[in-house]
């Protein structure tokens, strides 16, 4: 069967960072947290002080940054193990507020699509079938309740060891997000025009990886 490339997009906390990895491991590609990138330039930022809304400054900073993502699923900031760090919630705020600049979201996207031109990656974040990868084969729209999304944010940080906020503002602090995301000047989040729109508030991950996989096999026969 033919390598295709499989484009995972949604609102914060849906779960498509889990579920990409596990269709990637099922299928045998490389997973991409999108989503890594931006975290990673935000806990940067965040780290040396630098002021989100100076994009120019921001981008200086890119110039020097190495970030790494891993087979193994691990972010790797200038040499630096960030894979619980960047899951923070402030991190993912920040995250939030740098990705609305034009100079950084292009400086990523480069380095996404050129990690993806030997096809057989599954990519996920929120403007992959829109902006990264207007042409996978495959483009997934995951989407949630913000009830569910909260619990499951909630739940990962438990296991993280993260602190733990109550569920009211978690819930509250995703709301804010989604607005952020969809309002933005520089690719909003939204589903596109080829995406198969997938619920998974009352799914388990299993059915969900199950669901694209069937989808995915379809598209590699063809």
């Amino acid at each position: 069967m033919k390598k295709i490339n499989i484009a995972i997009d949604g609102p914060s906390a849906a779960g498509k960072s889990t579920v990409s990895k596990r269709v990637a491991a099922a299928l045998g590609y490389v997973h991409l947290d999108t989503g890594a990138m931006y975290r990673s330039t935000a806990c940067k930022a965040l780290r040396c002080g630098i002021a989100l809304d100076d994009e120019q400054a921001v981008c200086e900073m890119l110039k020097n940054t190495e970030i790494v993502l891993t087979p193994d699923g691990k972010v790797l900031l200038d040499g630096e193990d960030v894979t619980s760090a960047i899951r923070e919630d402030a991190v993912s705020m920040a995250a939030s507020n740098v990705s609305k600049h034009p100079q950084v979201r292009s400086d990523l996207v480069a380095r996404q699509q050129k990690m993806a031109e030997d096809k057989g990656f599954v990519m996920d974040g929120r403007d992959i079938g829109t902006v990264v990868l207007k042409d996978a084969e495959l483009k997934i729209y995951l989407t949630a309740s913000v009830e569910a999304r909260a619990q499951r944010r909630y739940d990962q940080n438990a296991r993280a060891g993260l602190e733990l906020q109550p569920l009211e503002t978690i819930m509250k602090e995703i709301a804010e997000r989604d607005y952020q995301d969809m309002h933005r000047e520089v690719s909003p989040l939204r589903k596109a025009d080829d995406a198969i729109e997938i619920d998974s508030s009352n799914m388990t991950i299993e059915e969900e990886v199950d669901q694209i996989l069937k989808l995915a096999e379809s598209r590699m026969e063809g």
